[in-house]
């Protein structure tokens, strides 16, 4: 097993355990890329299952009266990522970079 993180809950920490077996150097490299490519196959489906349950969660929490305030305060999550979250905002727009000069050093 790998290292614990004590913030982890114990199901998180055996399916982080379990991706990190997956990838170990003890199995042959082709059986390593088989089963990470089976895991990567079926990770956006996974994904989004997942993001839809903590949706429906924190909307539960949301249903029995808890305030925004406190779902944040209950869950580690930010306020506005709280709201986001319930809100079914699944992707925040990217910070643009500014725009690097085209003109040649003079």
């Amino acid at each position: 097993m790998g290292e614990e993180d004590p913030q982890q809950d114990e199901e998180v920490q055996q399916v982080l355990d379990a991706i990190r077996a997956l990838g170990a150097d003890d199995q042959p490299p082709a059986e390593r890329a088989r089963r990470l490519t089976q895991l990567l196959d079926a990770w956006p489906d996974a994904h989004s299952r997942v993001r839809a349950m903590r949706q429906k969660a924190m909307q539960d929490m949301q249903d029995d009266g808890m305030s925004l305030r406190k779902i944040s305060a209950e869950t580690g999550i930010s306020f506005g990522r709280v709201r986001e979250i319930i809100q079914g905002v699944t992707k925040r727009p990217k910070a643009e970079k500014p725009q690097e000069s085209q003109e040649p050093p003079a």
